[in-house]
């Protein structure tokens, strides 16, 4: 396992998102604690020391198993994060609440690391509010008091948002977590975050490395140009080494959903393996052809849980995307057929309430209204 400096700390270069964790039946809120007690037990014993849930991944459930399943090891052994839900507005007045319950959910005393989290458009106001919400100071108080050892915050927001928060704490913000791939780095902007932080000499946390997955297998052609460079490369390790080009990257945080999933990065994250330009340069180059368009939907499933209808947006973004690529075709149109008439696209009420606490920020009740209209209504 390779490590990173953080002020005193070694850092695991690869650290556990608990965001993905395994499930039984399908059920998001339901998770296999046998299966992710064994991931978490070979993630230890490989030498992974950083452990990420938080408040709202599978809908309340993941601090529950991860303090669980750690609560075997040492203390001080292990670093584990967790973060303040700011995703949805109705917690914000709930700090000391949430904060509470949290370390009662994951079983510890202190929080290692600690964030603001999913800081964009739709909360800035709220999070920069501390006379009505307070929440820098009452976490800056748990900093004071020990119970935070780390304060940070995660962003999906734009360079815009993320630099107003930055003005406001960055002189007490210690790492920042971002949305961050190959694919991003020009897509979202994601090389100018980097410089605003190093700026303020912030490290980076990078979550969703793979984009929810979709980096784990690419087209045919895009294979061919990455295996003629490097042919003993898995797909999903060009991803990963391209986080391990960028210096200003500590922590890569890989929500692995499956024991192989995490034995194979386990086995990327034995040696460091920086792309050099040329390899930079064609593995952008294949980003060219993968962008035309896409909804950037990463399946963090929050907008499930604000859905009257209870539609599983993300699975029905992916179909949108696939049909509205292929121009058509047979695919979607199957899969939809398998589902009843109130969990199709064309059941969306277009309250927006998913749109709220979608961190990519998609208008969903269009693609909802547009989709239905290309399948016929």
């Amino acid at each position: 396992m390779i490590y990173n400096n953080f002020q005193d700390l070694k850092l695991s270069a690869l650290g556990m998102g608990a965001m993905r964790l395994p499930v039984i039946d399908g059920n998001d809120g339901k998770i296999d604690a046998a299966a992710t007690q064994e991931m978490v037990d070979y993630a230890y014993a490989q030498g992974i020391n950083y452990y990420d849930t938080a408040w709202g991944y599978h809908n309340g459930q993941s601090e529950i198993v991860m303090g669980e399943a750690l609560k075997k090891y040492p203390r001080e052994s292990f670093y584990l994060a967790t973060k303040f839900p700011g995703y949805d507005l109705s917690n914000m007045p709930k700090v000391k609440e949430i904060f509470e319950k949290q370390l009662e959910k994951c079983q510890v005393e202190y929080f290692d690391f600690y964030l603001f989290h999913n800081v964009c458009e739709m909360n800035i106001d709220a999070y920069l509010d501390d006379e009505k919400f307070g929440i820098y100071s009452y976490l800056m108080e748990q900093k004071k008091a020990g119970r935070i050892r780390h304060l940070g915050f995660s962003a999906h927001g734009g360079y815009d948002v993320i630099e107003r928060f930055l003005k406001a704490y960055g002189k007490d913000m210690e790492f920042c977590q971002l949305q961050l791939n190959y694919v991003d780095w020009d897509f979202q902007n994601c090389k100018k975050k980097v410089e605003l932080l190093k700026g303020y000499g912030i490290p980076v946390w990078v979550m969703e490395p793979l984009r929810g997955g979709k980096l784990a297998k690419l087209s045919d052609e895009a294979e061919q140009k990455l295996k003629a460079l490097r042919p003993d490369e898995k797909i999903p390790a060009w991803a990963f080494r391209f986080l391990q080009s960028i210096p200003e990257v500590t922590v890569t945080l890989s929500g692995m959903s499956n024991f192989e999933q995490l034995k194979e990065n386990i086995a990327t994250y034995a040696e460091d393996k920086p792309l050099n330009e040329e390899e930079k340069k064609t593995l952008l180059d294949v980003v060219n052809g993968m962008l035309t368009g896409k909804l950037p939907c990463t399946a963090c499933r929050y907008c499930t849980s604000h859905c009257p209808m209870e539609l599983d947006i993300p699975k029905l973004l992916e179909l949108y995307n696939e049909h509205s690529f292929s121009g058509g075709g047979f695919i979607a149109p199957m899969a939809l057929s398998a589902l009843p008439d109130d969990k199709k696209p064309s059941a969306c009420i277009g309250c927006r309430s998913c749109e709220a606490v979608c961190p990519q920020q998609i208008k969903i009740s269009e693609a909802m209204a547009d989709f239905t209209a290309k399948l016929g209504g």
